[in-house]
């Protein structure tokens, strides 16, 4: 892929939309300003300066392309295909938020996930945090009279940036990172919320709380139904062959990546058997001594929706940094697990590709976040506040490089995997 991303308007110019973890500076004109002396920008690589640029260049972009933008999406859909009752919005980047704004778009199309976030918003006013603000945005975008166009997430960025200060700057984060405390800053909040209103004699439907009641575990959440999965970890002592296990739920999956593989080679890579032997032995209850034991972890619980992380970012001691691992990672649009537990439940699950958030660049402290989708029939890309249709064949073009592991790509760092039953 080439370092810079390019779009034309209209009138024909052509200016940078985003740097993808650039390291030269590249001049950026837009002609259609208004102006004898058009306003330019350079990348530059020194923090703060780098950041306010892009910035700056980004605002000219819109200047010239956010309406044409939205009514060519519009036209190239069609009025006879448009979905019933969908829309798509870009969001406004804040100053490097783009790690935000791709995660949003993803779970947005996450239909399970939009369609609670939207009941919860439906319901009487709390006071207001991070639950709130996502609902109020989700909300937003899916009542606009027009269909496509662009929201700036304001109150959502202002309530993440107080709530949590790794977020409250202008630095680029990490998509997974956020994703992972959004989640359970989500759930933790929906207990809270139960909480109270159990103490306050009430249950969500408005009726008194009874102690036959118990169906729901307590610290069990729509968000927790959606996206938890269980794995469990055997291990079998080499000795007296006793098998033990342990489960663990989770709510996305972090698997390695190597140089052309699959996700499917990666999940098995995941579940492959561990000797634990010399110092690593493992301690047997039954044999009340330390042995050698096989170890493997197996999927037990297959969730709704399963949010694959792929660990593209590695410590490389001789630099002494974090470096990107631009490996090409085959992910289909259609995942079924063959690394189950023989007592799991629906071992047969099928899965369809919803969403990807792409990480552009070459490390993890610079580059930017932008999100595909698929709704309906098509997919969609989302760079922050700019829409585009794409044909399902480009999503090839985000699988990464055949060669070299710090290099610049636009790569799947994050996959969202829908359930079809």
């Amino acid at each position: 892929m080439a370092l810079y991303r390019f779009k034309e308007s209209p009138g024909g110019c052509r200016w940078v939309l985003r740097p993808c973890g650039s390291r030269s500076g590249r001049d950026a004109v837009c002609p259609h300003w208004d102006s004898s002396s058009p306003p330019r920008g350079d990348w530059v690589e020194d923090g703060a300066g780098r950041m306010e640029i892009l910035m700056t260049v980004s605002k000219f972009a819109s200047f010239c392309t956010m309406g044409a933008n939205a009514s060519a999406l519009e036209k190239e859909i069609g009025s006879e295909q448009f979905p019933v009752n969908e829309h798509y919005f870009g969001l406004v980047n804040f100053g490097n938020t783009c790690y935000c704004n791709s995660v949003l778009q993803a779970l947005y199309f996450c239909r399970p996930f939009r369609e609670k976030i939207l009941a919860y918003r439906s319901q009487p006013r709390r006071k207001e945090n991070l639950l709130t603000c996502l609902a109020d945005l989700f909300h937003s975008i899916a009542n606009q009279k027009r269909k496509v166009g662009v929201i700036p997430p304001k109150k959502f960025i202002t309530r993440l940036r107080k709530e949590n200060e790794l977020f409250d700057n202008y630095m680029q984060q990490d998509a997974h990172e956020f994703l992972n405390y959004l989640l359970n800053t989500i759930a933790d909040l929906l207990q809270e919320e139960r909480k109270q209103d159990k103490q306050n004699g009430k249950l969500a439907n408005g009726t008194l709380d009874s102690q036959n009641n118990n169906s729901t575990p307590p610290s069990s959440t729509w968000v927790h139904e959606i996206f938890q999965g269980t794995l469990t970890n055997e291990t079998r002592c080499l000795t007296c062959e006793t098998i033990s296990s342990k489960d663990e739920d989770f709510l996305d999956l972090s698997v390695d990546v190597e140089q052309n593989t699959s996700i499917t080679h990666c999940l098995r890579g995941f579940s492959n058997t561990e000797t634990l032997c010399s110092e690593y032995k493992y301690y047997c209850e039954e044999c009340r001594s330390k042995q050698e034991a096989h170890k493997r972890m197996r999927v037990k619980k297959l969730p709704m929706i399963l949010a694959l992380h792929l660990k593209r970012f590695k410590y490389m001691e001789q630099l002494q940094r974090y470096t990107k691992l631009s490996y090409r990672v085959v992910f289909p649009l259609e995942l079924r697990l063959f690394n189950t537990s023989g007592d799991a439940t629906n071992p047969e699950r099928l899965y369809d590709l919803v969403a990807v958030v792409v990480h552009c660049g070459s490390g993890p402290n610079r580059g930017h976040y932008i999100a595909i989708v698929k709704s309906h029939d098509f997919w969609l890309l989302f760079d922050d506040d700019i829409v585009e249709k794409i044909d399902a064949q480009a999503i090839e073009e985000f699988y990464g490089l055949t060669s070299e592991i710090s290099k610049n790509s636009e790569s799947g760092y994050i996959l969202f995997y829908q359930s079809r039953d």
